[in-house]
């Protein structure tokens, strides 16, 4: 039996034992992570919590619609027993008709192939790390280990405590400014982070030049047998001195021969696609869904608005 909860009615302790059991939990899909990010969000829930499929909903012009949160790359369906298409499409099918658009991205583990959806693919770079390092280090490319050496000469020296918002700041005024991030985003980021870190699995480390600035810095969230490269921010010293080449390779060198797997969470972007790339990653496919039954006016704006975001490298 599936059931649609709002999120009052959630037991929040048993869904993030469900998550805690699933065969493909994320830390994405636990319920204090999604109160951060999605308040108010709503969920399915299969067989007294079993299985789980969070979604992240919003209320524009009269109508309700689900979406991608920030800082969430993939949700889905959650299940302590392998997941088959059939229990993918059964509880995609459960979402109550009130959701006049449904945007999602699925899970890696979520096959799907409802005839009602637009389905495109996101794409997500990933690196085990359980082997030892100098065997993760014969993987990159010649090109980041050039960059490697460039940074290790460069007189860099890291920290495994840089401060919170001094590596959102570092985002903001550079990077940042090719993108529409508002300050409700950055408020947003700036809490979550400090959720994940009193926790004990958000880790945020920097880079200092020889000038002894802080150049770059990440956002490392540890959870789930999974390391998510979650922010980072780098000014142009930073790229000069390819200050997050050497940070990345920091982190995978302390955390290799670890049943851990890195994740880059990917890019179509392709220059960020390569760089990632160059570290030893492969490229892993999730799915993105999207239904849109909007009355006619509405259903337009709301497809010209998708077009724009995607253009813009969404």
């Amino acid at each position: 039996m599936i059931q649609h909860l709002e999120n009052k009615a959630i037991d929040k302790a048993k869904w993030d034992a469900c998550i805690d059991n699933s065969t493909n939990g994320m830390v994405y899909a636990y319920a204090w992570y999604l109160d951060i990010v999605s308040p108010g969000w709503e969920g399915l829930v299969g067989d007294d919590y079993k299985s789980v499929m969070p979604l992240p909903m919003a209320e524009k012009y009269g109508f309700r619609y689900t979406y991608p949160p920030p800082y969430i790359q993939q949700l889905g369906l959650f299940s302590s027993t392998d997941i088959a298409e059939k229990a993918v499409t059964v509880f995609i099918a459960h979402i109550p008709a009130k959701y006049k658009y449904i945007e999602m991205n699925l899970n890696e583990q979520n096959p799907f192939s409802g005839k009602d959806f637009k389905i495109t693919k996101g794409v997500t770079h990933l690196l085990n790390l359980d082997k030892p390092y100098g065997e993760i280090l014969s993987s990159f490319s010649t090109q980041t280990k050039r960059n490697l050496k460039k940074a290790q000469a460069a007189s860099l020296t890291i920290t495994k405590e840089a401060p919170i918002e001094k590596v959102i700041e570092l985002f903001r005024d550079n990077r940042g400014k090719q993108y529409s991030h508002n300050s409700t985003n950055y408020d947003i980021l700036s809490r979550l982070m400090l959720a994940c870190k009193q926790k004990g699995i958000g880790h945020s480390w920097g880079i200092y030049n020889k000038e002894n600035e802080l150049c770059a810095g990440a956002f490392f969230l540890i959870s789930n047998g999974r390391s998510i490269f979650l922010f980072s921010g780098a000014n142009d010293n930073a790229y000069e001195t390819h200050a997050m080449t050497f940070l990345i390779n920091k982190f995978i060198e302390e955390h290799s021969a670890q049943n851990l797997i890195f994740d880059f969470e990917g890019s179509l972007d392709k220059d960020l696609a390569r760089f990632y790339k160059g570290f030893g990653s492969t490229e892993t496919i999730y799915l993105q869904i999207r239904k849109n039954t909007l009355p006619l006016p509405v259903k337009l704006l709301k497809e010209f608005q998708y077009r724009r975001k995607t253009s813009a490298g969404r």
